[in-house]
């Protein structure tokens, strides 16, 4: 079981690592300002679950058709945090390397891209966009709390602990508290 979440911090090579690195420091940090740190932390853990479940259903279908690489790295939870935010955007369309295309096709178009990126699983990071999609859509609609319970969550351990590391950029759980928090 506890390979369920495991699995995003197994990496090959170091190739892999700068990618999921990146793909991390990108998609995950925006996904985080509009969730608050301990929704991301929450959302983090469900995600790879959630992932690594249907990455283990779909496996044994897809594996009878082609050989399936296994499922590593963070790249799948990443899949989910995009898969979530244009979901859930207001834009319509995008520049995506200089072509507009709308909005809920760029993760589409990143999966695509990411199929290249060395022992990266395409099935895993399917099922990491689907997840998303699934949660940015409303059909995870349990995996969602109210603010005050992320409010009351940012005093208790190990997310009071976080604040005051110098470095690290802590975003609070309430959103008149994130918002007053952009503007200082």
């Amino acid at each position: 079981v506890h390979r369920l979440v495991t699995y995003i911090f197994v990496y090959e090579d170091l190739i892999s690592l700068t990618c999921g690195a990146v793909i991390i420091w990108y998609f995950a940090g925006s996904f985080e300002k509009n969730v608050g740190t301990v929704k991301h932390c929450f959302l983090t853990i469900a995600f790879a679950v959630l992932s690594g479940l249907l990455y283990l259903l779909l496996e044994t279908v897809v594996s009878g058709v082609s050989e399936v690489e296994d499922a590593k790295g963070f790249m799948p939870v990443a899949f989910a945090t995009l898969g979530v935010s244009t979901t859930r955007s207001r834009m319509k369309r995008t520049v995506f390397f200089g072509v507009r295309v709308p909005v809920v096709l760029v993760p589409w178009f990143m999966l695509s891209v990411a199929w290249f990126i060395p022992h990266s699983s395409l099935l895993s990071n399917l099922c990491g966009l689907l997840a998303g999609e699934a949660y940015g859509l409303g059909y995870c609609f349990c995996l969602d709390f109210p603010e005050s319970v992320g409010a009351k969550l940012d005093q208790v351990f190990p997310f009071s602990l976080l604040k005051w590391i110098p470095g690290l950029k802590y975003i609070p759980g309430s959103l008149a508290e994130r918002r007053a928090f952009e503007s200082s």
